[in-house]
């Protein structure tokens, strides 16, 4: 309840208190007849003054129950949804991007989900553009981004985010340790933070548990040394890991070992990185966010996480 509408309350008398409906919802109020009122309406006899003694009285008692009954409703509002939820109490935002709501994508007919006990392997038989994260909203495309047809990229265009050194071995790797297909999704918010996601699809899990150009000692370009996000580990302990899509609350208390974030080690140089590693099934995700000073962490967990929980 605002403060407005608390004042209002103490400074009412008893006579408005009664004239108050106990329901005031529109709906209520449409449904009641408009009439107009007589032109001539009778006079209606002064009740005797006890009579009026009385009806005063009655008056306080509902004033007392209705304040009463409104008074424990705003209370069991406040206390069940999170603050950010109630007008007036709504704390400052973390600065989580708000993300179109997501929906799990078609599967052909007959195809099993990832992961159900007839698909342990964990193959993934949705399109695989279609398990990409989608941009958040207010972020533009990267146009830096080299895509083909249905977000398909090269190997090229994949190694390109690699040091030099490292990119020709990774190429090799990839020819010869099952990769089917590459798509490729990237924006750019308000604030200068550039994001790439990556899926990999593999003709099996087990060349997903080979493939090293997703770990700690990945070899970006741009960022020659990474280290284990501590954020991530404090945000893992207590559970609070699915930052939703730009709603309040989270809580996910689903496995995310399958789940690794890291952030570029000091010394950085101007542009600074923070890398998700996601194994699900038949499809690596590489997620990386890069931007000129500091990478806020609270959008990155929030990308990962989602991108995470559409893979499984």
């Amino acid at each position: 309840m605002s403060e407005q509408s608390s004042t209002e309350v103490a400074a009412a008398t008893p006579e408005d208190a009664a004239a108050q409906p106990t329901v005031a919802t529109d709906a209520v109020l449409d449904a009641i007849p408009h009439t107009v009122p007589d032109a001539n309406p009778a006079q209606v006899p002064a009740a005797p003054k006890d009579r009026r003694k009385l009806f005063a009285a009655l008056r306080w008692t509902a004033a007392v129950l209705v304040f009463a009954a409104v008074g424990s409703g705003v209370a069991y509002g406040i206390t069940q949804p999170e603050r950010t939820d109630i007008p007036g109490l709504s704390t400052k935002s973390d600065g989580r991007w708000v993300y179109p709501k997501l929906s799990k994508p078609q599967l052909p007919a007959g195809a099993a989900l990832p992961f159900a006990e007839d698909n342990p392997e964990g193959i993934h038989y949705a399109g695989l553009t279609q398990l990409l994260l989608p941009p958040p909203v207010g972020s533009t495309p990267d146009s830096t981004l080299k895509l083909e047809k249905d977000e398909v990229v090269t190997v090229d265009t994949f190694v390109s985010e690699y040091q030099d050194s490292l990119r020709e071995k990774l190429r090799t790797d990839l020819g010869h340790e099952g990769l089917r297909q590459i798509v490729a999704r990237g924006w750019t918010t308000p604030d200068g933070t550039r994001t790439r996601i990556y899926l990999l699809r593999f003709h099996a899990s087990g060349f997903v548990d080979a493939f090293t150009g997703c770990r700690v000692s990945m070899g970006l370009s741009g960022a020659l040394v990474l280290q284990a996000d501590s954020v991530w580990a404090k945000a893992k302990a207590t559970q609070r890991t699915d930052l939703g899509h730009g709603t309040s609350g989270y809580a996910t208390q689903g496995n995310t070992s399958d789940l690794s974030l890291y952030q570029e080690a000091e010394p950085t140089g101007d542009e600074r990185f923070r890398v998700g590693c996601i194994q699900s099934g038949d499809i690596q995700a590489v997620v990386l966010q890069s931007g000129k000073g500091e990478v806020a962490a609270v959008p990155f967990h929030q990308t990962a996480v989602l991108q995470h929980q559409l893979l499984r």
